[in-house]
């Protein structure tokens, strides 16, 4: 059983957008690309240590209750 014109003709036009110059999967693809890249970046620069200063810091130490009577 031999392919149809019209099979043939689809296998073209899906190889023609697929592989083609500029079409538009290869648009989408090296967009994908782009992107996966730059959030690959930006958890790469989240893990770096950032400096603290003292008066970014926060005392959280909870404060002792002198309305209670102590024995």
């Amino acid at each position: 059983m031999a392919p149809s014109w019209i099979q043939l003709l689809i296998v073209v036009i899906v190889a023609l957008l697929l592989f083609g110059g500029r079409g538009r999967i290869s648009g989408i693809m090296t967009d994908m690309a782009k992107g996966i890249g730059a959030f690959r970046k930006g958890l790469k620069d989240e893990d770096e240590p950032k400096a603290v200063d003292k008066e970014d810091m926060v005392d959280v130490t909870p404060q002792k209750d002198e309305t209670k009577a102590s024995s």
